[in-house]
């Protein structure tokens, strides 16, 4: 019997992610980064001396979210997450420590969202997470229909460069009275 793999689940809109962030660097649009995940390596092997191999380790403590940054002047912080699912996002895929985290930083004053990627219709969308928060605690479903966050998302423009342009996304939400 194969074991399903989860392992690059999710990679290919993060790599889309990291592309456009190192994009928004280099114009200094935004500093923004992916967040590394806490790990304690427990044993190396050291088959020779300049070729140390991890061999096990584990997980200090769940991450937060997976981006933060400043743009604007604004802190920013977010989580995201993609789904082959057609017609509903599924919600185990978000986790209660990120719920958590994202209410703190909008408590204090920071911008928190989530990019939620539906790879089977090709499209990314931006939701507040003060918004998609509210859903998730409000509903007794086990996912949110696709067609929610059709309207309830701002669909992230794909091109070359940036490759999601996610900043745009942002400035619609978050920053439409400096327009």
């Amino acid at each position: 019997m194969h074991q399903k793999s989860y392992s690059s689940r999710g990679m290919r809109l993060e790599n889309d992610i990291n592309d456009s962030n190192k994009y928004y660097r280099e114009l200094d649009r935004a500093l923004i980064y992916k967040k590394p995940t806490p790990v304690q390596v427990v044993h190396v092997d050291y088959p020779k001396r300049q070729r140390a191999k991890i061999t096990e380790a584990y997980y200090k403590t769940p991450s937060t979210t997976d981006y933060n940054g400043v743009y604007r002047g604004k802190y920013i912080d977010f989580e995201a997450k993609e789904t082959k699912n057609k017609t509903s996002f599924p919600l185990f895929m978000i986790h209660p420590h990120q719920i958590k985290h994202l209410k703190k930083v909008v408590f204090h004053g920071g911008i928190g969202f989530f990019i939620i990627r539906f790879n089977y219709h090709n499209e990314t969308y931006l939701v507040d997470s003060k918004l998609l928060i509210d859903k998730i605690e409000n509903i007794d479903k086990s996912s949110i229909p696709y067609s929610w966050f059709q309207s309830h998302g701002i669909l992230i423009q794909e091109g070359l460069c940036p490759r999601l342009a996610y900043l745009k996304a942002v400035d619609e939400l978050y920053f439409k009275e400096d327009k």
